[in-house]
């Protein structure tokens, strides 16, 4: 079955810098394209960033542009997010997902990110 398991959160500084992880299994990884969602404390869950299946185009939401870059290693089936710069206002659980084409989509359970110092 499919799993997605994000990994690499954690208390950080303003500032400072971390990087997601997200384990795929359970489909062929080298033919969808990924994202990273967040959701913080008492909002709704936000779309972050997208990566073509070959990693040749990248979309962000505006907020993070500039900071996060995400990348993918399909020989490992792992899509990842780098955040740099980063801001209280990025404290949030990190999601990624898939949708595959039979238009199930599939979320892991998420890590969290505390920015705060």
């Amino acid at each position: 079955q499919v799993q997605l398991v994000e990994s690499g959160g954690g208390l950080v500084q303003p500032g400072g810098s971390l990087r997601l992880s997200c384990a795929a299994s359970g489909f062929t990884f080298s033919n969808y394209a990924m994202s990273w969602y967040r959701q913080a404390p008492g909002k709704e869950r936000e779309w972050v960033a997208h990566i073509t299946n070959t990693g040749g185009t990248t979309n962000y939401i505006d907020s993070v542009k500039g900071r996060f870059t995400i990348s993918r290693d399909n020989a490992k089936n792992t899509v990842y997010l780098q955040m740099n710069s980063l801001k209280p206002e990025d404290t949030a659980v990190y999601f990624c997902t898939v949708m595959l084409r039979s238009g199930a989509v599939y979320w892991g359970k998420g890590t969290l990110v505390t920015v705060s110092s």
